[in-house]
């Protein structure tokens, strides 16, 4: 495990926001990000000093992401990174897929020109990471544009939805991102395509497909015997 937080960028802990928090959310951006990976041991001293904060804080924090599904306590072996079962995945993304088909349709309705003028911004960052095969920059681009439709749908009660299994949509999606890559920035286009003509059921379409062919990409790459009945 040292090695992979050698590795990982520095995420020292700051003291002035409220240290519990600030170590939990440490912690799960190394998990989301794969510095951490599924079914890694964490170790606790090594948690400590790669952070700049006592174990204390780290066992807390551990604690409360077995909690919220990152993390799994098994006696007398420790903490472990959790890995997602095939039931799981499904769960999670197919609640995706509702939400942004039904963003996808608002933000045909409401954007603006400027708002596809973004959209392409976005796209475009997306296409160049892919083509220097930066898997950070790829993730992070696409979280960007999904967002950003969020954004024009101009729902409240969905961004916040959305904004729910954002983290774990983005843990699913690190592992697969250059792989998908090509075929799921060529879906973005045709999705801006038909945002920028205001045809929500076409952006709609688009975007069910595009979250359900993510969707079974991730399924498919889970390793055998993943899945729960």
């Amino acid at each position: 495990m040292r090695e992979a937080l050698t590795a990982a960028a520095s995420r020292r802990v700051t003291r002035p926001a409220p240290l519990r928090q600030a170590v939990y959310d440490a912690l799960a951006e190394l998990i989301i990000s794969g510095s951490l990976t599924p079914g890694q041991h964490l170790v606790e001293a090594e948690l400590a000093e790669h952070l700049g904060v006592s174990r204390q804080p780290v066992r807390e924090a551990l604690q409360r992401l077995q909690t919220a599904g990152w993390v799994d306590l098994r006696p007398a072996q420790g903490a472990f990174v959790h890995s997602p079962t095939e039931d799981e995945a499904a769960q999670l993304l197919g609640v995706r897929a509702v939400l942004e088909t039904y963003s996808a349709q608002l933000a045909a309705q409401n954007a603006e020109p400027e708002d596809v003028e973004r959209l392409w911004e976005l796209q475009q960052d997306g296409v160049e990471a892919l083509a220097e095969g930066d898997v950070k920059r790829l993730v992070a681009a696409n979280t960007a544009l999904h967002d950003f439709i969020t954004s024009v749908a101009g729902n409240a009660v969905l961004a916040e939805l959305i904004g729910q299994v954002g983290q774990k949509v983005r843990w699913y999606y690190t592992p697969i991102a250059k792989p998908r890559g090509k075929e799921a920035w060529n879906e973005h286009s045709r999705l801006i395509e038909a945002i920028a003509k205001g045809d929500a059921d076409r952006a709609g379409e688009i975007m069910r497909s595009h979250t359900e062919r993510t969707t079974d990409f991730y399924r498919r790459q889970l390793p055998a015997g993943t899945s729960q009945d």
